[in-house]
C-alpha cells in the first residue's frame, strides 16, 4: 500500500470519528441578539428613550428579528445581559427588574418575546454570591 493510500484511509477514519453525534444539537451556532455590544448600560430613558435598556428596546428588537427575516433563518434568541435590575431588591431580598424601565416585569417581556416565535430569552443576573443565566 502506498503512503498516499494509508494517508487517505487515516484521514477518512479521523473524519468519521470527528463527525460527531447526529442528535440535532448545535447544528448552527447560537444565533440571536444581545443588547450589550450596542447599548451597553444606557439606563437614561428620560433623555434617550430609543436607546436605553428597557422592555421597549427588547420588544422592538424582537419585532425586528421577526420582521426583517432573521427568525426565518435561525435567529431565535434574545439575551438581556446587564443593567435591567432595580437599585433595590424586593421585600424577600430577590433581584427584580427596574419597574420604570420594565413595567411588565421579566415574565411579561419573556411572554412577549416568546409570542413572536423566538423561543429563547436569556437573562443574565448577578447576586451577592453567584451569577447565572436564566432561560
Amino acid at each position: 500500500m502506498s503512503k498516499l493510500t494509508i494517508s487517505l484511509i487515516t484521514f477518512l477514519g479521523f473524519l468519521a470519528i470527528a463527525s460527531g453525534l447526529d442528535n440535532g444539537l448545535a447544528r448552527t451556532p447560537p444565533m440571536g441578539w444581545l443588547a450589550w455590544e450596542r447599548f451597553r448600560c444606557n439606563t437614561d430613558c428620560a433623555n434617550d428613550p430609543d436607546n436605553c435598556i428597557s422592555e421597549n428596546l427588547f420588544m422592538k428588537m424582537a419585532d425586528l428579528i421577526v420582521s426583517e427575516g432573521y427568525a426565518a433563518v435561525g435567529y431565535n434568541t434574545v439575551s438581556m445581559d446587564d443593567c435591567w435590575l432595580a437599585k433595590e431588591r424586593d421585600v424577600n431580598g430577590k433581584l427584580q427588574p427596574d419597574p420604570d424601565r420594565f413595567p411588565s416585569g421579566v415574565k411579561g417581556l419573556a411572554d412577549y418575546i416568546h409570542s413572536k416565535g423566538l423561543w429563547k430569552f436569556y437573562l443574565w443576573r448577578f447576586s451577592r454570591d453567584s451569577w447565572s443565566l436564566a432561560n
